[in-house]
């Protein structure tokens, strides 16, 4: 076969055969033995007259057209266990510095009574924020979001500070003993937060819950912190705190004056943001001794057990940690989209 396909190479006038010979594909004829003959009648396998590949051009016409590319790099994502695993190492880590660096501390140094204040301070803040979040999913299904968005934000500010003022100064002034009054206080003043906080439901609820479960987190180890540490311990933090809260304030006053795109716009956004962030942090845990110290005056009898007063205090640090925890989830969600 190769000497004829030679010759006709040599010879121009045997082109003509040569197409004859490999239009007609070679068959080949071979008999199985797995079964009888009757079965398996004779096979027959025909073969090309020319190698193709998948676009239906010869192979060795393809081959010359071939373009060589390098893929996109792929980098491995972390699951969601490493990154559980990665948040709870950062965590703990975190707790065990500080509680070397707080020094000796115990446990066994709350009383019973004091455990159970603060106990009970914990259980009125879950509950507040409970009646929060649920106030605002209602409003919010009930189309309050979209009205509170198109109105003045001056208005907005001038009304929710008097809502939330008042209903807070009616909840801290009522009597403890007065327990009808207090609670409908206190209602009042979970429902203007909620009503406050409605416009949060925008975001993407994959956000809201990362946002919440972070939040607690934070909340849940800085009060443990405070909770073992000595008996006011870290009661000299007010003052600093209280300053810091107000370049807070301030900073977050500032998109209402300045205009948008300036500098210095960005920076006081950055410090609303992380400052804040750092700030009520701390507030939380100045709020916890503040709380163990109470507790103690009221085991005393100096002043009234009331734990309402006390869950008001948690539920706004919560509130402010979880609007920030919200906006840098948001911002980091949409640098990568």
């Amino acid at each position: 076969m190769s000497s004829f396909i030679l010759k006709s190479v040599r010879h121009p006038g045997a082109s003509s055969l040569l197409k004859q010979s490999l239009g007609k594909p070679t068959t080949l004829t071979f008999r199985t033995f797995t079964t009888s003959t009757r079965s398996s009648p004779l096979r027959t396998v025909g073969f090309p007259k020319q190698p193709t590949s998948k676009c239906g051009k010869p192979f060795f016409q393809q081959s010359y057209n071939r373009g060589y590319q390098t893929g996109p790099g792929f980098v491995q994502q972390p699951t969601n266990t490493q990154r559980f695993l990665k948040a709870g190492l950062i965590f703990g880590g975190a707790m065990l510095g500080l509680q070397l660096l707080n020094g000796e501390q115990s446990t066994t140094s709350m009383s019973p009574y004091e455990r159970e204040y603060l106990n009970s301070t914990f259980a009125y803040t879950g509950v507040g924020l409970t009646m929060i979040a649920a106030s605002a999913k209602l409003l919010h299904s009930n189309g309050w979001s979209f009205r509170l968005m198109s109105s003045s934000p001056w208005l907005v500010m001038g009304l929710g500070l008097v809502g939330s003022i008042g209903t807070m100064m009616a909840t801290r002034a009522t009597d403890p003993d007065n327990k009808v009054q207090k609670l409908a206080c206190w209602t009042a003043f979970n429902v203007v937060q909620g009503a406050l906080l409605a416009p949060l439901y925008f975001y993407n609820p994959a956000i809201l819950a990362r946002a919440g479960l972070y939040t607690l987190g934070m909340m849940g180890g800085i009060a443990y912190i405070g909770a073992t540490a000595k008996n006011d311990t870290y009661l000299w933090l007010g003052a600093p705190l209280m300053g810091g809260l107000a370049v807070v304030a301030l900073s977050g006053l500032a998109p209402l004056v300045l205009p948008v795109g300036s500098r210095v716009l960005a920076a006081t956004e950055a410090v609303w943001l992380y400052g804040g962030l750092a700030v009520f942090g701390g507030i939380t845990l100045y709020d916890v001794q503040k709380i163990l110290a109470r507790a103690r005056m009221a085991r005393q009898g100096l002043v009234k057990r009331d734990p309402v007063n006390e869950s008001i205090s948690l539920e706004l640090d919560f509130i402010n940690i979880f609007i920030r925890l919200v906006t840098i989830l948001q911002q980091r969600d949409s640098r990568r989209r």
